[in-house]
């Protein structure tokens, strides 16, 4: 298992290398740089930019994490499946339990607020109710006695009332004729009564001011109780240890006092009081854990009595769910238990339910992955070359129906080899008729004075239909021919090679192949008639083939030729273009056919261009055919070039507007430049001295 880990550790290392590290150093350095702008300084000048580097570095690691996760750890369908049920089952169920926790939290905590606001509430309503109380007695006893309300002393029936509030209320203190300032802030002029928490002097105190009318004027009694630790003694049980803090925000510079910073905003502490004898109470079992809460208490400020830099007083606590709980269910005596014992008992039923659903779903991914590793090991047999192994059938599911199609696809596979080796027998002997028809071109283009030759034949298949060849007669003499046989494949090969035969026969027979030799020119139009016979002969009716042959002079530059039903060639000369046609029918169909010759004078630059029907024939998208204009305007585009340039030309122009480097047919092409222009042969001739081709060298080098 450790090695595992150890290897897969290495394989992310080695998947990112060093860039990784990069990252996390970039990291490491935010890291640092947040830690000394919190400890020392606020701000800095390179926050901004490591903050984006922080934030790119935590994509690009959290996708790349994704992916490597997905390509190492998820690459096993058991690993897949366990990860399955974790998102869909295992990571709601989370969900659910981190939010009905939070739930719980905030409800505890709310109510454990609402106590403690409650109860320092009933603190002001009792010392409220005190200050009326003693008000009242007094203007009765200075209505009965005619005697001023401040020179009486408290009235026996209140002496009890007063004693019973002090239990509540330590530190309760009454005064008489005192507290007209608070009542214009108990309300419109001619309010009578004042209640609340007040701070005067940095003191914190429960205050309620009261006024009764007499027949003597009024009576003003204030009453007031000290928020001490004793007085937080008095609250709540439930609540654990209280601690009343009171602040002021601060703004400006330096202030007297104890300054803190809270959420973010700078504060003075004016008072802080806690209940010293108030301890955190004992978790009653495991889930009963700490609640901490906290709550803001409205408090009259008489020192600052504006929004701004007004004191704020706040109420914290501690307490556990399970003395909530008490103070919560307690109305409901034994319901209460009751409904905590029917929500316990569905909890446990739930988890019942969840664990069995679980153990159904290990059973279920265990046959399905037993499945899947016997399919996996089946194609590891088939991969050794092993194709007698059969999957073992178990179940009848649509895993067991896809473990007899894989037994079913293996059977399949050994017919596919066997029919494999049929066809590379086949491919091999096509190797060698390739290689023989290879032989049947020329190997080697003529080297005739005044003449620059190009040949090329890109075969759609194996084997070429496509038959070219140049002959050399006598010295001044070459013939030129270029044929299209019907058909592709194996039979257009073996009847491309009986013509050249034919034609290399035909010429013997008369004589012609002696370059040494003075001999009459041969007439295009009788060897084209004997090739067609000997064609119609030797071949079934609907075998055929297109011929174009000429015989260039390069003496009297005269070019003689017979265009037996070939796509006219092009005669180019300057921005003139010239087909050469005949009229011609194919060979091969009819036994006695005559065939008509035609000549051309070469002129000084004469380009003479031949090619098959597979250089017009490729069509684009829209299925438009490429065309013999097309083609004719490629060539024109570079015809002063070398002829072995404007053959690639041809080709890459076809190959261009098909959009595709697959042939639909054979494609041959050559290209002849019969004559040179006569500045152009001199600049031929003094670039063939040693100081030329050296100066071309280095200008080529450049």
């Amino acid at each position: 298992m450790a090695k595992s880990l150890t290897s897969r550790l290495g394989s992310f290392r080695r998947s990112f290398g060093h860039l990784v590290v990069a990252l996390l150093l970039t990291l490491f350095v935010y890291a640092l740089l947040w830690l000394l702008r919190w400890f020392f300084f606020r701000q800095s000048p390179l926050s901004g930019l490591l903050g984006f580097l922080f934030l790119f570095t935590l994509s690009y690691l959290t996708v790349s994490g994704i992916a490597w996760v997905r390509r190492n750890l998820l690459w096993s369908l058991r690993n897949q499946i366990a990860a399955a049920y974790v998102v869909i089952a295992i990571v709601p169920l989370l969900l659910l339990l981190a939010m009905a926790g939070l739930g719980a939290y905030l409800l505890y905590w709310q109510l454990g607020s609402y106590l403690l606001y409650t109860d320092m509430q009933a603190r002001v309503q009792r010392i409220s109710a005190v200050a009326g109380g003693l008000a009242s007695s007094f203007a009765i006893e200075s209505t009965a006695t005619g005697r001023p309300a401040s020179t009486l002393p408290v009235p026996n029936q209140s002496q009890g009332f007063l004693e019973a509030a002090k239990a509540d209320l330590p530190g309760l203190k009454i005064e008489v004729g005192s507290g007209q300032s608070l009542l214009a802030l108990a309300g419109p002029e001619g309010a009578t009564d004042f209640k609340g928490i007040v701070l005067s002097d940095g003191v914190l105190a429960l205050r309620a001011v009261a006024v009764r009318p007499t027949s003597t004027g009024k009576v003003v009694v204030s009453a007031s109780a000290p928020v001490t630790s004793q007085l937080l003694e008095t609250l709540s049980p439930e609540l654990g240890p209280v601690h009343f803090m009171v602040i002021r925000p601060v703004s400006g510079g330096s202030v007297p006092g104890e300054v803190v910073t809270l959420n973010g905003q700078r504060v003075t502490l004016e008072q802080r009081i806690i209940a010293e004898h108030r301890s955190e109470p004992p978790p009653a079992n495991l889930f009963d854990k700490r609640v901490s809460g906290i709550t803001t208490l409205d408090v009259v400020d008489l020192e600052n009595q504006t929004g701004k830099g007004r004191a704020q007083l706040n109420a914290s606590f501690v307490t556990r769910p399970s003395l909530l709980n008490r103070r919560l269910f307690g109305p409901l005596g034994d319901l209460g238990s009751a409904a905590l014992t029917l929500l316990l008992g569905v909890g446990v039923v739930f988890l019942v339910l969840e664990f069995a659903a679980l153990a159904t779903g290990v059973v279920l991914t265990r046959a399905i992955t037993t499945s899947v590793d016997s399919l996996y090991l089946a194609t590891q047999h088939a991969q050794s070359g092993d194709l007698s192994f059969r999957v073992r059938v178990q179940r009848r599911d649509q895993l067991g129906a896809l473990g007899e199609s894989f037994n079913s696809m293996m059977r399949s596979v050994g017919t596919l080899i066997e029919e494999q080796r049929q066809r590379h027998r086949l491919e091999n002997e096509l190797s060698i008729a390739r290689e023989v028809q290879t032989q049947l071109f020329p190997h080697e283009l003529p080297s005739v004075p005044g003449v620059e030759l190009a040949a090329i034949c890109r075969p759609a298949r194996m084997v070429s239909g496509d038959y070219y060849d140049f002959i050399r007669i006598g010295p001044t003499r070459l013939a030129i021919a270029l044929a299209d046989i019907s058909g592709k494949g194996i039979s257009a090969a073996l009847l491309m090679a009986s013509l050249q035969a034919a034609l290399h026969s035909e010429l013997l027979r008369e004589g012609h192949f002696s370059p040494g030799e003075e001999t009459l020119p041969p007439n295009t139009s009788e060897i084209v008639a004997h090739l067609n016979r000997h064609l119609y002969l030797s071949t079934s009716d609907e075998r055929y083939a297109t011929l174009f042959f000429a015989v260039y002079d390069t003496e009297t530059r005269q070019l003689s030729y017979t265009n037996a039903g070939h796509l006219p060639p092009f005669y180019i000369v300057g921005d003139r273009i010239q087909k050469l046609e005949t009229d011609d029918t194919v060979i091969g169909l009819f036994n006695e056919v005559q065939f008509g010759q035609a000549s051309v004078e070469v002129e000084p630059g004469g380009l003479l261009v031949i090619y098959s029907d597979g250089l017009i024939e490729p069509e684009n998208v829209s299925g438009d055919a490429f065309g013999a204009d097309r083609l004719a305007g490629a060539v024109m585009r570079c015809r002063e070039s070398s002829p072995q340039v404007i053959a690639d030309a041809m080709l890459s122009a076809a190959e261009k507007w098909s959009g595709s480097s697959e042939q639909a047919d054979d494609m041959t092409v050559i290209v002849a430049r019969l004559s040179r222009p006569l500045q152009e042969t001199r600049a031929r001739d003094v670039s063939a001295t040693p100081r030329a081709r050296e100066a071309q060298r280095l200008t080529t080098k450049q």
